[in-house]
């Protein structure tokens, strides 16, 4: 079983940045996917990114060129770089690995 607590959220300006961490509780699980998700306030949740086996790194249209995401195993810790952040990105973006979701980390974007 694995835990995961995302950190990093905060309130930026737009046009400006903000780097997620999502840390697992278990490095058993560290060659696991990792997925970001987000959720804005009334609408359902989406997907953002993922790392998927091997290299395969897949991003949502409206967050590619703008968002990046790594990970480091050696600290069960996956990333997401999030510029030039535009006031829609505006949500609480989840991590989800090994099964796990983690409470959310908040991001507000503004005008």
């Amino acid at each position: 079983q694995v835990h995961v607590v995302e950190s990093g959220g905060g309130l930026v300006q737009a046009g400006g940045s903000l780097r997620l961490s999502c840390v697992a509780s278990n490095s058993e699980f560290s060659m696991e996917p990792w997925a970001w998700y987000r959720q804005a306030p009334g609408k359902p949740r989406e997907f953002v990114a993922e790392f998927r086996s091997g290299a395969t790194i897949n991003y949502a249209e409206a967050v590619e060129d703008r968002f990046t995401v790594w990970r480091e195993n050696a600290k069960s810790t996956a990333y997401v770089q999030m510029n030039k952040l535009k006031p829609e990105d505006t949500a609480v973006y989840y991590c989800q690995h090994g099964g796990a979701w983690g409470q959310g980390a908040g991001v507000g974007v503004s005008t």
